[in-house]
């Protein structure tokens, strides 16, 4: 395809496909600019969110033809969507970059390696949990055969890149994959029925993390929840939105909405705000397919971070949480504060542990510069972010840093890392916390 045969027809995509409204909506009055974190870390307009949308809208005009330019700087991008709530005109930006890049992805040409990579991740692995269980079981095997020490031993993980060798420090203990299969779908709630829920497991959060979605679990059943885990659920389909994969996001989200129709559930609970901040907008990702518009709206209005359902149900004023002395700090998710609007209840579940402080962080809203595979992706910037984000927790005294999403929780433990701080301070997922709070009173033992 000739440069400008290409030109011609990603202006034509960005016609058809990018909404005019909402471009013109935004009103360049630059209230965006202090709460998106590459515009405060570069202070270079086409790095803010109305500068993108400046430059989406003039390639749907026409008026510019550097497409890799635009790209990079819509990659540049974390998709936080801190903007959105800022934003006094409403414009929904998070949906007008998956958009943009879904048409770059269409009309990108790669090379065959590339496209077996993505292949392999976006159609080959996330989709299939029984192939993620086991992808993360040969991760459990490096840890538990000593593969692991050997190799850092010999310093073997030099030859990756410096953030991936930071990486494999703060990896969780993996379970083995005999745990994460043949698992109980039914949980009666612990004393007095208050409410079905059906729980979004996850890929990464079921065997990556199983402890903490076992932990959620034990929780809601503690505060009055019987928890059905429907089988046939699967990825969000976040990673392959967010990456231009906009029809595989589609399949993931159809099978998941057929997925929690079976069940008769008051709420879908989960416990991963990135994973909320897409099933949220399953309606707008599916608004062009009349059978499923309306299923993806009732859907979504049933979805409900864990943090909401256990404040809603008051399980922090009728189960005991203790903790020894200790300084907790929250960092937000950024997609369960911005998409899904919850703040507050997380930070009314840790006020609620006796023998702790809570002590807020400045700057808590801001990215942590996960931003799912970000960090990974754009190195240099996420870890410009994250070194800020830990000079502002440094400030806290805090010796315990809580979230509420799985790449939350590795970008801060990498922080810790970095900083040399992992002999005083520790990450944790809040339902980890709650679980470890609650124990101290003798919970666990509760069937």
């Amino acid at each position: 395809m000739s440069s400008l045969t290409k030109q011609r027809s990603v202006q034509q995509d960005f016609r058809e496909k990018m909404d005019e409204d909402e471009l013109l909506n935004c009103m360049r009055c630059g209230f965006c600019l202090p709460a998106c974190p590459t515009y405060i870390e570069t202070g270079k307009e086409y790095y803010s969110p109305r500068g993108r949308i400046a430059l989406m809208k003039a390639v749907r005009d026409g008026m510019i033809d550097a497409y890799e330019e635009v790209e990079h700087t819509l990659n540049v991008c974390l998709g936080c969507r801190a903007c959105e709530p800022v934003c006094p005109a409403g414009v929904k930006y998070g949906h007008l970059l998956e958009e943009a890049r879904h048409i770059f992805e269409q009309h990108k040409a790669r090379s065959l390696p590339v496209k077996a990579v993505r292949k392999t991740v976006f159609e080959g692995l996330f989709p299939h949990q029984s192939r993620m269980q086991a992808a993360t079981s040969l991760v459990g095997f490096y840890q538990r055969s000593g593969l692991q020490k050997v190799a850092r031993k010999i310093g073997f993980l030099k030859l990756f890149p410096k953030t991936m060798a930071e990486m494999e420090k703060i990896l969780p203990d993996v379970p083995k994959k005999k745990e994460m299969k043949g698992r109980r779908r039914h949980f009666p709630p612990i004393g007095e029925k208050k409410a079905t829920v059906a729980f979004f497991a996850g890929c990464l959060m079921d065997t990556l993390f199983l402890k903490t979605n076992e932990n959620t679990i034990r929780l809601l059943q503690l505060a009055g929840c019987e928890v059905v885990v429907p089988e046939n659920q699967g990825c969000c389909g976040a990673l392959h939105g967010h990456s231009g994969e906009k029809e595989k996001a589609k399949e993931l989200a159809k099978r998941n909405i057929e997925a929690f129709e079976q069940t008769d559930a008051d709420h879908i609970v989960l416990n991963a705000g990135g994973c909320g901040g897409y099933l949220v907008d399953y309606d707008h990702l599916l608004k062009d397919e009349k059978d499923w518009r309306e299923r993806a709206k009732r859907f979504k209005n049933k979805v409900k971070d864990m943090t909401e359902i256990l404040v809603e149900l008051e399980f922090h004023k009728n189960v005991p949480l203790h903790l020894p002395g200790q300084i907790l700090t929250y960092q937000d998710s950024c997609h369960l504060r911005n998409v899904m609007g919850v703040h507050d209840a997380p930070r009314k579940l840790l006020q609620a542990i006796e023998g702790a402080a809570f002590v807020e962080l400045d700057g808590a809203d801001k990215c942590c510069g996960s931003a799912g595979i970000y960090n990974i992706l754009q190195p240099e910037m996420a870890n410009q972010i994250l070194d800020h984000k830990m000079e502002k927790v440094k400030m806290t005294n805090a010796c315990t840093i809580v979230t509420t999403n799985p790449g939350c929780l590795m970008q801060m433990k990498m922080g810790i890392e970095r900083h040399g701080l992992s002999g005083t301070m520790r990450a944790v997922h809040i339902a980890d916390l709650l679980m470890e709070a609650s124990v101290e009173k003798g919970n666990m033992g509760l069937q």
